[in-house]
């Protein structure tokens, strides 16, 4: 026969201490993104409507690497990191013609 272990509340929470111990451990050299500023964070609807353009193009502009950034489930946008990536792939790589006219005089 068999012996069965019941976990007492100690022992939950030494296993759940371990295991934040090792996720720590684990991600201790993963750059941070610190220079991202919550506050001026954009959702998926505000930078669609920034850039004039449909919530289907904004995806498969991530998908084409628009930097995005996921924090708690969802995802944000920093304007800055867009009109710099915006301006770095000189615009007309989109291929979307004068959809983003109104982005030139700001990205220079």
């Amino acid at each position: 026969m068999e012996t069965l272990f019941f976990p007492t509340e100690t022992d939950f929470k030494r296993w759940i201490k371990e295991a934040v111990k090792e996720l720590i451990e684990e991600n201790k050299n993963c750059p941070l993104k610190a220079n991202i500023n919550e506050e001026n964070l954009l959702n998926r609807k505000e930078i669609a409507g920034f850039l004039r353009v449909s919530l289907v193009t904004l995806n498969d502009w991530i998908k084409r690497g628009l930097p995005s950034h996921k924090q708690r489930g969802r995802i944000y946008f920093d304007k800055k990191e867009v009109l710099d990536y915006i301006k770095e792939r000189k615009i007309r790589q989109f291929k979307i013609g004068s959809k983003l006219h109104h982005l030139k005089q700001e990205v220079g």
